[in-house]
């Protein structure tokens, strides 16, 4: 175990020797250090672990309070105790203002001084034992919402680790429903910009006309409509983080203007002459392919580079089938918690079944089929039966003979129309269990109520129709 470092600040020297001997007797466990000038005892604290300081306030060139608030920008839970003479109490009491644990009087008494340096050691200690569990909490919170543990998923967890102690731009890869989201929330979270907040921007939601405004801002007048001056979200992220869900859906013309802030590190507001500097770290995150989307012109290929700084791919459930049963029993025991249902588990057969199926949708998909599941079965045992799909859904099983006519339809067509029959059909039966109350069968399908209407519009679904069908 290492020995608690102690170091005493005095331009006495003679002071600072006696000091040195008396409590290395009495304090066996401590390595003492003595230094007469300010400035090397900043470097010192710099470069080696201190546990406690002992800072003499009267001392030329930089006197204690200056040294103080120093040693606290650099280290703000350093334990000091300030070291006065009678005549400087006020000053002090100032100093524990500013950051001091505690202060000693000049001429020393021997009891009061060894209590107060024990009692600094001590809260040190404990100061340092909270650290180091906050650490450990904060580092285990961000993989809250990851389930599994097959070598894709560990090597995910690895790449997040690691990419979450630089401040380089991240890319994220993966197709929809595979965890870009939560990866892009656990780096910030292990990151040193984690007490800042994530600023969370969904491209393709945002008309190509209003990106370029929410992103960067606009000057008063610089278009109709513009009323007023608006920050845009990259300075709103100044030392935060700004995440860029679907970068690979933005328009060409806000691309030229990323690709500035990403080499500049400054941006310029729409109807403004001026450029403001930003230190925002960038997470984007894409399920298109990019360089394919380089070779068609639709996206820069001098952003790709500036963005394909650390690449994280987010794998298929289909990479990861090992750890299927791992997320059903998951989002089974979710589900439960959220609808206050009795416990309730998956069958054997109907663990295997959801292991060998096709997940074109990834985890959200099986997270959708769990939940409807655990909705309509009334047992305990959740069996097959209650994980198949209605027909007309567009899916079939079977191997396909690519030398014969087989009649399927092209896959993207398919794709599209298993989606929407699942959806119709998903949406139907979570309005006939919730008697048509939209806003329960939104909490209980974990949409938003407008998300759920804009579903039910797209799809001619009318609540009317259902109120009253629940048991």
């Amino acid at each position: 175990m290492r020995q608690a470092q102690l170091l005493i600040v005095d331009d006495e020297t003679d002071l600072l020797q006696g000091l040195q001997r008396m409590l290395a007797r009495e304090f066996e466990e401590l390595d003492i250090s003595i230094q007469p000038d300010p400035s090397l005892a900043l470097e010192f604290v710099e470069k080696s672990p201190v546990d406690l300081v002992l800072l003499d306030i009267q001392m030329p060139e930089i006197n204690g309070l200056e040294l103080l608030k120093k040693l606290r920008r650099f280290d703000q839970h350093l334990t000091i105790i300030m070291m006065t003479g009678y005549g400087t109490i006020e000053i002090a009491v100032e100093a524990m203002k500013n950051g001091a644990y505690d202060f000693i009087t000049k001429p020393f008494d021997k009891t009061a001084l060894f209590r107060t340096i024990g009692k600094g050691l001590e809260h040190n200690r404990l100061l340092r034992e909270n650290i180091n569990l906050r650490q450990r909490v904060c580092e285990k919170e961000p993989f809250a919402n990851f389930v599994g543990q097959s070598k894709s998923m560990q090597r995910l967890y690895h790449g997040i680790r690691t990419t979450a102690r630089t401040d380089y731009t991240v890319l994220i890869t993966g197709e929809s429903g595979t965890g870009k989201e939560l990866t892009a929330r656990a780096i910030h979270s292990l990151s040193k910009r984690r007490d800042q907040p994530l600023y969370m921007v969904n491209c393709p939601a945002i008309p190509e006309h209003l990106l370029e405004s929410e992103l960067f801002g606009h000057r008063k007048g610089a278009f109709t409509g513009a009323h007023r001056d608006q920050a845009g979200l990259f300075v709103e992220a100044d030392k935060a983080t700004l995440c860029l869900d679907e970068i690979g859906d933005i328009p060409v013309a806000v691309q030229t203007k990323l690709l500035r802030v990403l080499q500049e590190q400054e941006i310029k507001p729409l109807g403004s002459a001026k450029t403001r500097s930003v230190d925002v770290r960038i997470i984007a995150s894409t399920n298109r392919n990019l360089e394919e989307k380089i070779k068609d012109h639709s996206f820069r290929e001098d952003l790709f580079y500036r963005l394909n700084v650390v690449v994280l791919q987010t794998p298929t459930l289909m990479e990861i089938k090992e750890d299927i049963p791992l997320l059903t029993d998951h989002f089974t025991r979710q589900v439960c918690c959220e609808l206050d249902l009795p416990e309730k588990h998956f069958s054997l057969e109907a663990v295997e079944e959801l292991v060998n199926r096709p997940w074109p949708g990834n985890v959200r998909e099986l997270q959708n089929v769990v939940r409807g599941a655990v909705l309509f079965c009334p047992d305990e045992v959740i069996t097959s039966n209650y994980l198949r799909k209605p027909e007309g859904t567009g899916f079939f099983s079977g191997k396909l003979n690519t030398g014969q006519k087989t009649g399927i339809e092209a896959y993207k067509e398919a794709k599209e129309q298993a989606i929407s029959s699942f959806t119709r059909s998903y949406v139907t039966m979570l309005l006939k269990e919730t008697g048509g109350n939209v806003s329960r069968a939104a909490e209980v399908s974990g949409l938003t109520r407008a998300a759920l209407q804009k579903i039910m519009r797209r799809h001619t679904i009318l609540s009317s129709d259902y109120r009253n069908s629940s048991p």
